[in-house]
């Protein structure tokens, strides 16, 4: 996706990713990253927490235009993205 993301971001258009594994979104290097730690097919939550899966595109929509260094992965605990907990890493 990391090679996608940068093609596109060429272009003029801001992207982010949903990280599943920090290692290898740490090594692909994309342009904005956002790491839940979420189970593997369920990326942004489990079926039926609409509520929850609101509260993670908010969030990526607001990541999208905060992170500005390359290759930051911000870090959100899932299990608190009701209240927005996350610390964000450069993985240079």
């Amino acid at each position: 996706m990391g090679l996608i993301q940068r093609v596109i971001e060429d272009l003029g258009i801001a992207t982010i990713s949903i990280s599943l594994s920090k290692e290898i979104t740490g090594k692909i290097r994309p342009p904005r990253a956002v790491f839940f730690g979420s189970f593997l097919g369920h990326p942004i939550s489990n079926p039926g927490q609409v509520s929850r899966q609101l509260s993670v595109l908010r969030l990526l929509l607001k990541y999208l235009g905060e992170i500005r260094a390359p290759g930051t992965i911000v870090d959100i605990d899932i299990t608190a993205v009701d209240n927005c907990t996350a610390s964000s890493s450069d993985s240079k």
